[in-house]
């Protein structure tokens, strides 16, 4: 595992790791919201087949993990946009499936809406978003809309109250002890101020998503409580010839869920552009 220290969007401070073949095609993983990089474990890790074909890097968002923190700098598109575009273009990634979960799909969406398709191969929507703000409701469901206060509290019980919840219903099944700690804590460094600014944003990227011509492919689970599948009916529908895969069974987290099938299908996605 390589670390990397990439200046993005207005010279922000992104932790990034890289592992996997240097040699083989670039798959660049953007998590969601108060996660970080090793949220990708199992795709990053021993074990995983992706790791012996491709080019593997993974980065810590604005505002998560081991990037900086600071305020007011997370309700610009273009500072996210850039980010990405730093990354791609300081590790010299030559064109990147962009994987994007959950709030890494409005992510993705802000790279190509500042900078287009010329630089990457294609995208994969992974529980995700693209929309925020009050666009965005329909596709939320309203156990993770409960939690939103506590994410914004300053209280620790009340704040880890909600993050415990939040990771409890990423998933279809109760998480491991081990798991669930492991994500309890990357989870816990986010700051509050992080969070509500995330969610502070109003967003539509569905001109963008009609406007794609690189390849997609949607990836959700059935039974997601965080992100209605709707949402992934919705990329399906509007991007040109996007492929939709659903689990069945399978939380918000289906990269976690069922590593094996998504590592299996991803690896498929790349190797077909």
């Amino acid at each position: 595992m390589i670390t990397h220290r990439v200046h993005g969007g207005g010279g922000l401070e992104l932790r990034v790791d890289e592992t996997g073949n240097p040699d083989g095609r670039p798959i660049l993983f953007i998590h969601g919201f108060s996660q970080c990089r090793l949220s990708w474990r199992r795709q990053l890790g021993l074990g995983s087949e992706l790791t012996g074909r491709y080019r593997l890097v993974a980065l810590d968002n604005r505002g998560h993990g081991d990037s900086a923190k600071p305020p007011d700098v997370y309700g610009d598109s273009k500072l996210w946009a850039d980010d990405l575009a730093a990354i791609i273009d300081q590790l010299g990634l030559d064109h990147p499936v962009l994987v994007g979960w959950s709030y890494g799909g409005v992510t993705m969406a802000d790279y190509v809406s500042i900078h287009g398709e010329d630089a990457i191969a294609g995208t994969n929507w992974v529980g995700a978003v693209f929309k925020l703000g009050e666009p965005v409701l329909p596709f939320l469901d309203e156990r993770f809309l409960a939690l939103i206060p506590g994410f914004y509290s300053t209280d620790v019980e009340e704040s880890i109250a909600a993050l415990s919840t939040f990771i409890q219903i990423c998933g279809h099944d109760e998480p491991a002890p081990d798991d669930f700690f492991y994500a309890l804590g990357y989870n816990t460094i986010v700051p509050p101020h992080v969070r509500r600014a995330l969610f502070a944003r109003t967003v539509d990227h569905t001109d963008v998503l009609r406007g794609l011509t690189t390849p997609a492919l949607v990836t959700h689970g059935v039974d997601d409580t965080v992100v209605r599948p709707t949402s992934a009916e919705a990329i399906a529908a509007t991007v040109p010839d996007a492929e939709l895969s659903l689990y069945d069974g399978a939380g918000h987290a289906p990269f976690l869920e069922a590593p094996d099938r998504f590592n299996a299908e991803l690896a498929a996605f790349v190797d077909r552009l």
